[in-house]
Parts: structure tokens; C-alpha cells; sequence
């Protein structure tokens, strides 16, 4: 998800749109700031760091276009992982895991989180800061969500109450009105934080003072580890691991809110990719098979839950892991990824529960969510086609529903 969108554990992920589509003009963005200033004050806000702020402050042009963003087709995982987990981002990792170990020692020591987690996170939110001197994509924290405020419409509430957050941190001098910088949505320093999660978790480690996640490194990684440690992350254990499945798999076991211990799934034929076995027997896990049967499979555990308390989406969690894997030294993914094939677009799943519902498969509503009831009519499909029934929703499986095949 990284530095350009919202991370959805500080605040999911969504778009925001203006009442009328259009935008903000200068003088009517500072008649609604002046109006704005009674409604911080009673909140607690200083009356002279309000001004000093918003004195001569335009709405920002860049947000209508960030806001608008939606692209019409969905990238698939292999693609947003090769960005994500991408080489160059592994071997700057590394080389951070070496710089920071000092201060990586005393993080670990004290919230129990894996260092390399903590590092993935950071590469992932802002490519180790390297991406917070990109003057193109980052802009002041207190403009963007005052911009995201007077346009309103369906995120204005979460845009003004992350504003008085901002000016609360501003308040209490943790960072300067100059400094308070992030992404368009008000995702701040080098590990993204919303101001209403960092003023709940985040953490002056170097013990100067300030909780300053813009500038410090060591109060960044600190504070991310103290999130994660708050949201119930296990000391010792993994994320998570690849594993390989036995032929006629019955594949109505994956990608289910149920767990089973890592015993009974090696009892099914579960296997780790790498050969090696389960350190933990009894460790509750999830198998996830993002791209059906013919991409990698794995055992999901609970710490791999509590990164999606960080950004709430299956990918962005598997990047995590997968990029901590590799800054520990660990290779790329055993089994390859279905390449050739491509995610379904929103209309394109309608199409698809519009096929399965006319062949009698019962989809469910025909919505462009592809939950439980859909992957259960894809099973049945695909059974009575003679394929696997893994319930992956592809392209190809819709061509071929179509018969374009």
C-alpha cells in the first residue's frame, strides 16, 4: 500500500470525494479555516498555533487527483509483491538491519517484536525514508487533511478529526508545523501513522522528549513495534509459512475464517516449501491460497493478523512477512506465481456471479464481491468442468464460464 496510499491499520484504506466533485478555492478554503477555528479551540486547540498554521495556507491541488484515484484494474498479487519485495528493497533492507542493530536490540528487547518485521514495515511505508525527500509525493500533513476537511464528502468527518490530532501533536511541540509531513491522507514519517494512532501508540524511545517519528528512525521503528506489540503480536513466533499441498487437496479448506493447529494440517498433507519442519505443532494457523491451486499456499499465523492491524489487506500482510523473510536472509517464494493469468476488475466479477447464478450456482448476489457462497458456486463450477476446485476467481475461469475458451 505503501507511502502514497493510507495504511488501513492507522485508518482503512478508502477514497475521498468532494459534495460537488469539484474544489476547493483559496478564499472560500480560508473563510471555512476561520470557521474552523472556534470548533479546534473548543477541542483544545491554541488559538495562536491555529494561526500560525493556517496563516496564508491554499487547499492543495495534488489531493483532488490522489483522492480520485481508482484504477479500473486491480494489479495482482505476484505484481504488487515484486514491488513490494522488490531486490533493491531487500538489499537496502539488509544493509538498515546492519546500521540500526544497536538500536534494534533495545526495540526488540523491550516490545518482543521481530526486528525484521519492524524493518519490512519501514521499507514498505516509506522505503526506509527514502522516499520522505520526494518532494513530488510528500506534502504537510496539516495542509492535506485541511484540503480533505472543507471538500467534505464521505471522508470529511475522519479528515477533521484527524486534523485536530495533527494540531494536538503540533500543540505539544513533538515535531514542527514545517516537519509535519506524510502522504495525501495524512499518513505521517517514515512508518505512516495517522495522528489519532500515533498520539495512542507512538513512543520517544531515544528519551529526548519528543515521540518524533518524522525525524528520529529509532522513535519510528519504536513506535511500530510498540503498535504491534499492543495489538497482541506473539514474541518468538512467525508470520507465517509457505507450504506445498497433496494432490486431490480439497481445497474448501483454505481461505476459511477456521484455524487448525499446525499437527492436523500436516496430518491433511500440509507441507513447509522448504522441506523443514514445523517448529510448533501447536500453533493455530489459516491456510491462504491467494491464487488458487496454482500459485504458493501457506499456513497463516497469528502474528501475520496482527500486521493487518498495521494495513488491513491480506497483500500488504504477505508483503510484510515475505520482505521479512528475505531481510533475514531467507530466499523468494518456492512455487511460482500463476503469471499468465490476471485478477478479476469489479465488473468483471459481476460478470462472472452474472454466469455462475444463469448456470445455476447460486453466487449469492451478484455484487462484485467474491465471499464464501461465490467461491463455493466457483467450486461447484469447476468440479463439474473437470478442474481443480480451488474457488479462484481469474480471468481465464471467466472466459472460459463465457465460453471464450
Amino acid at each position: 500500500m505503501r507511502f502514497s496510499s493510507l495504511p488501513a491499520v492507522l485508518c482503512a484504506g478508502f477514497l475521498f470525494f468532494s459534495n460537488s466533485y469539484g474544489f476547493a478555492q483559496g478564499s472560500d478554503f480560508q473563510k471555512w479555516i476561520a470557521s474552523y477555528k472556534r470548533t479546534a479551540g473548543a477541542q483544545g486547540v491554541n488559538a495562536q498555533l491555529y494561526d500560525r498554521v493556517f496563516k496564508g495556507m491554499t487547499p492543495d491541488p495534488r489531493i483532488k487527483k490522489s483522492a480520485e484515484n481508482q484504477p479500473e484494474f486491480t494489479r495482482a498479487i505476484w505484481q504488487y509483491l515484486d514491488s513490494a519485495v522488490s531486490e533493491d528493497r531487500v538489499l537496502h533492507g539488509r544493509r538498515m538491519v546492519d546500521e540500526w542493530s544497536g538500536w534494534l536490540d533495545k526495540i526488540e528487547a523491550k516490545y518482543g517484536v521481530n526486528r525484521h518485521v519492524v524493518l519490512a514495515i519501514w521499507g514498505m511505508e516509506s522505503s526506509y525514508g527514502r522516499i520522505l525527500d520526494n518532494t513530488s509525493i510528500v506534502r504537510s500533513t496539516p495542509r492535506a487533511l485541511a484540503t480533505l476537511a472543507y471538500n467534505g464528502g464521505r471522508r470529511g468527518k475522519y479528515a477533521r478529526k484527524q486534523l485536530i490530532a495533527a494540531l494536538k501533536i503540533l500543540q505539544n511541540g513533538d515535531v514542527s508545523p514545517t516537519q509535519m509531513r506524510g502522504s495525501w491522507a495524512g499518513a505521517m514519517g517514515h512508518t505512516q501513522f495517522i495522528p489519532t494512532t500515533y498520539q495512542a501508540y507512538a513512543v520517544d524511545i531515544t528519551g529526548d522528549g519528543k515521540r518524533d517519528i518524522w525525524n528520529s528512525i529509532p522513535d519510528a521503528l519504536a513506535s511500530t513495534a510498540a503498535y504491534l506489540n499492543k495489538m497482541g503480536w506473539q514474541s518468538g513466533q512467525t508470520w507465517g509459512y509457505e507450504v506445498t499441498l497433496p494432490k486431490n487437496f480439497n481445497y474448501r479448506l483454505s481461505n476459511q475464517r477456521k484455524q487448525q493447529s499446525v499437527v492436523s494440517w500436516g496430518k491433511l498433507g500440509v507441507k513447509r516449501a522448504n522441506g523443514s519442519k514445523f517448529p510448533r505443532g501447536a500453533d493455530m494457523a489459516r491456510l491462504y491460497t491467494p491464487a488458487g491451486a496454482k500459485g504458493p499456499a501457506f499456513l497463516l499465523l497469528k502474528n501475520f493478523y496482527v500486521i493487518k492491524r498495521y494495513n488491513n489487506s491480506s497483500a500488504y500482510a504477505l508483503g510484510v512477512g515475505h520482505l521479512s523473510d528475505r531481510l533475514l536472509g531467507l530466499s523468494g517464494f518456492a512455487v511460482e506465481w500463476p503469471r499468465g493469468d490476471r485478477p478479476l476488475t469489479f465488473s468483471e466479477k459481476k460478470a462472472l456471479q452474472k454466469g455462475l447464478s444463469e448456470k445455476g450456482y447460486k453466487p449469492g448476489a451478484v455484487d462484485g464481491k467474491i465471499g464464501q457462497r461465490t467461491r463455493q458456486a466457483i467450486q461447484a463450477y469447476q468440479k463439474a468442468s473437470g478442474l481443480v476446485p480451488d474457488g479462484h476467481d481469474s480471468i481465464k475461469l471467466l472466459n472460459r464460464l463465457q465460453g471464450r475458451t
